[in-house]
């Protein structure tokens, strides 16, 4: 509340990107290595204690908590020597990724790739597009995924596809990969991209893991994925509560506090109740994850119902805001703009609902 919603109330307005200082001031605090074991300068906490971070940093604003995770997670596919090498430099955010998974054709039918990497002599040449590559210029490194196989088998696609670690200069696009910034309409305070890569080389190391088996690195961190996405849409929702309890409070219609009506305090007890669901629903999954249980149904559950959640919720918050709720100078139009976004990134709500009934029923 002190350092971040200041800083989101002056910059989101003007799509300004997050200042390196907050940055910096989180990872002096750690943030960028809960997850991380100490053995590798982490703080070796569980998921529920990332969540707990996400969903106050998401209170104040939603990318600040979305940045923590080009830190949280512990690389799949990476040999114990670039963990040694690596992982402290992530742990005190130095070393941050961006992801270059999504393609124009393939958003949620993630195993669809177009974007080919062929061997050429010792190393790789790398031909596509990449879609969604949200701060790609910001990081030390992009983790690119593209089909390495000539033959795609339709009943397949998933294999085939390889991971690689693209090193470059912190702030810029890597020489070689050309980008365009996508016009978003929340989400701020960094920039997600549209890449291109024409005959971009990469030498022979650049691979990550097993060669065809990069589909599996990327869908290995989903759980914590989607409870992280739950926990900040939890963060929007609280945001937009609180702001409503506090305006309600102070803005008077026909000679008192709006927050005296019925209309409205029943809006804001149908908000508190919705919230505190669905933080009990994501407590519960992140306890149980961190004791080892497989909890994929149930991660998908919580990200499902935290983001419907936050969309009704922040809307509601926008409504008992009447007028002033649709201009920038209030923040729940912000909680709004991003609390819609949770229900399309980390996979949409309707993929979720595909991955609870096929838990349930089997697939068809």
């Amino acid at each position: 509340m002190r350092e971040v919603l200041p800083v989101a109330n002056e910059l989101d307005p003007d799509g300004t990107e997050i200042p390196m200082a907050l940055r910096d001031a989180m990872a002096e605090l750690g943030f960028f290595g809960i997850l991380i074991p100490e053995s590798y300068g982490g703080l070796g906490l569980g998921v529920f204690e990332y969540c707990l971070a996400a969903e106050e940093l998401a209170r104040g604003w939603m990318s600040v908590a979305s940045i923590m995770a080009r830190g949280n997670k512990i690389m799949a596919g990476w040999d114990e020597q670039r963990r040694k090498r690596m992982l402290p430099e992530v742990a005190a955010g130095r070393y941050l990724g961006s992801m270059a998974l999504s393609e124009p054709e393939a958003g949620s039918d993630v195993a669809n790739l177009s974007c080919r990497a062929r061997r050429d002599g010792d190393g790789w040449v790398v031909n596509g597009q990449k879609m969604w590559c949200t701060f790609a210029d910001g990081a030390d490194y992009i983790l690119l995924f593209a089909r390495t196989d000539e033959q795609v088998d339709p009943a397949r696609r998933h294999r085939g596809v390889s991971a690689f670690m693209i090193d470059k200069q912190r702030g810029s696009l890597p020489a070689g990969v050309s980008g365009t910034p996508v016009r978003k309409i929340g989400y701020r305070g960094w920039k997600t991209w549209e890449l291109s890569f024409d005959d971009f080389r990469l030498p022979a190391d650049a691979l990550v893991g097993e060669e065809g088996r990069g589909f599996y690195l990327a869908m290995e961190n989903l759980e914590i994925a989607r409870l992280h996405t739950a926990a900040r849409a939890i963060g929007l929702a609280r945001g937009a509560l609180e702001d409503s309890i506090a305006y309600a409070a102070q803005r008077a219609q026909f000679g008192r506090p709006i927050g005296e009506f019925q209309a409205i305090r029943f809006k804001i007890a149908w908000m508190a109740s919705q919230i505190e669901a669905a933080r009990c629903l994501m407590y519960e999954v992140c306890t149980r994850f961190d004791a080892g249980e497989k909890c994929g149904t149930e991660a998908s559950m919580a990200k499902l119902v935290a983001s419907e959640m936050a969309e009704k919720v922040t809307s509601e918050g926008l409504q008992i805001h009447g007028g002033a709720g649709y201009t920038t100078d209030f923040a729940v139009e912000r909680y709004w703009r991003d609390a819609r976004l949770t229900k399309i990134f980390e996979g949409t709500s309707e993929i979720q609902m595909r991955i609870i009934s096929d838990a349930l029923m089997g697939r068809p």
